[in-house]
């Protein structure tokens, strides 16, 4: 067959042209140092030093949103929403079926939790006002506080107002550069700045490869003073879980820390919701910390680390990111413990998303689409291997009434972009129907 009789092959072509393009610029935007940056005798210092505009992290933002043109991709990014994102969604005045958000439980809008923000803004206002050891503390914290370690049948937690900064500060705080830590290679950035932040040396382990892990300790545990292992409940991108009992036994026999991110897992594993020690029937003690979101099932904003005693208090009162931060404010705490409280009240809600989530795994393995690693809980990518057409399969589907974000290089390798689709206890069979019909049939023709 002549290429004149092959249609596509030309744009075919245009598109990997200008891929490659793309990316031999990208890498040397990336590449760039003193000696290559443009310089006169007028001006000595290179512009990238004192212009944002010519700042290499902003001009790789504008060669992508260049490329993206180029390629004919709309940006599927800062699309503005209106309502409560649950099931589905309105954006620009129209409903789609959502797969974007972290509403697992649909509790996010629940009336009860409403109520509860209503209630401490009536009683305590919008803001905590100052740090809570100078005049910020309020019942509110302490309440929420204490439902979290008795979740985690832990001796106490602490609440953050910011998800990522609770692992930074934490991780930042607690270890130093005479410490190791070791984690999952698939570990969320929140994590890796944490430990850039610590100073202490840093190994990754293939992802779930314990085998691996336990060589790492085997060779480096002695030269350390501190090591802490840290995995999550559940990786946001894979829809996949560690073998808790496993990290715990090596943890115990190198003399380890273990900390778990239970960001996506706490309110979507284990019969009742309680994370991933539910899920394997195992103590709040056999793991040193535990880290959550209130931002996903607990439907406010923030995070927590749970644990002992002394851990809490480390953190209470030395850990810079608690310590110099405001207050959560009075109606977050109020509303994602009225979450926790209808989560615990009604375990319904987590069966119904583990029954939707294994549907629609079911459904799209049937429909020959690539999974990945998904368990089937809350959580599943479908993997396209390529940036170009993960972005042009998120349009398309956008274009037939579904809302579900591209991940693109670098959030993870070239080979790996994907669509990514986040599960609630709310979706239906019907809409998860049309949603895997839609997108093996985009995927098709994209």
């Amino acid at each position: 067959m002549s290429h004149r009789s092959r249609p596509g092959l030309s744009s075919q072509l245009k598109d990997k042209l200008i891929q490659k393009a793309l990316a031999r610029r990208l890498q040397q935007v990336e590449q760039a140092t003193p000696s290559t940056l443009p310089r006169s005798s007028a001006h000595p210092v290179p512009e990238a030093y004192y212009s944002f505009r010519h700042h290499p992290a902003y001009q790789q933002v504008k060669l992508i949103a260049t490329g993206a043109e180029r390629l004919g991709i709309e940006d599927p990014f800062f699309r503005q929403h209106t309502g409560v994102a649950g099931a589905t969604t309105q954006i620009d005045g129209h409903t789609y079926i959502n797969f974007s958000s972290y509403n697992y439980l649909g509790l996010a809008g629940h009336p009860a939790v409403n109520a509860a923000a209503k209630q401490a803004i009536d009683t305590y206002g919008t803001s905590s006002s100052a740090s809570r050891s100078v005049s910020g503390e309020r019942p509110l914290h302490r309440s929420l506080e204490q439902a979290l370690a008795k979740a985690y049948d832990c001796e106490a937690a602490l609440v953050f107002v910011s998800g990522h900064a609770t692992n930074v500060t934490t991780l930042g705080h607690l270890f130093g550069p005479r410490d190791l830590i070791v984690h999952d290679e698939l570990c969320h950035n929140s994590i890796l700045q944490g430990i850039k932040l610590s100073g202490a040396t840093r190994l990754s382990f293939p992802h779930n490869d314990y085998a691996r892990l336990e060589a790492i300790l085997s060779e480096q545990r002695i030269r350390h003073e501190r090591v802490l292992v840290i995995a999550e409940g559940m990786y946001s991108m894979d829809g996949d879980f560690p073998d808790l009992p496993r990290l715990v036994e090596i943890k115990r026999r190198h003399y380890c820390f273990l900390m778990v991110d239970e960001a996506h897992s706490f309110g979507t594993m284990g019969t009742h919701g309680l994370g991933l020690r539910e899920h394997f029937g195992m103590a709040g003690s056999d793991v040193d910390i535990w880290m959550g979101t209130l931002s996903k099932t607990l439907a406010g904003c923030g995070g927590y680390i749970a644990g002992g005693g002394a851990l809490i208090d480390n953190l209470r009162f030395l850990a810079p990111g608690f310590l110099y931060s405001v207050g959560m404010p009075p109606p977050m705490a109020a509303a994602s413990n009225a979450a926790l409280s209808c989560m615990q009240a009604e375990p319904e809600r987590v069966v119904q998303l583990h029954e939707r989530s294994q549907y629609f795994l079911e459904k799209a393995k049937s429909a020959g689409l690539d999974t990945g690693l998904s368990q089937g809980i809350a959580i599943a990518p479908v993997i396209l291997g390529s940036s170009l057409r993960a972005g042009r399969l998120s349009n398309a589907l956008f274009k037939r009434g579904i809302n579900v974000q591209p991940i693109l290089y670098p959030a993870v390798p070239e080979k790996a972009a994907r669509l990514r689709f986040f599960l609630s206890c709310q979706h239906t069979p019907e809409q998860i129907d049309f949603t895997v019909k839609a997108t093996a049939e985009a995927i098709a023709s994209i």
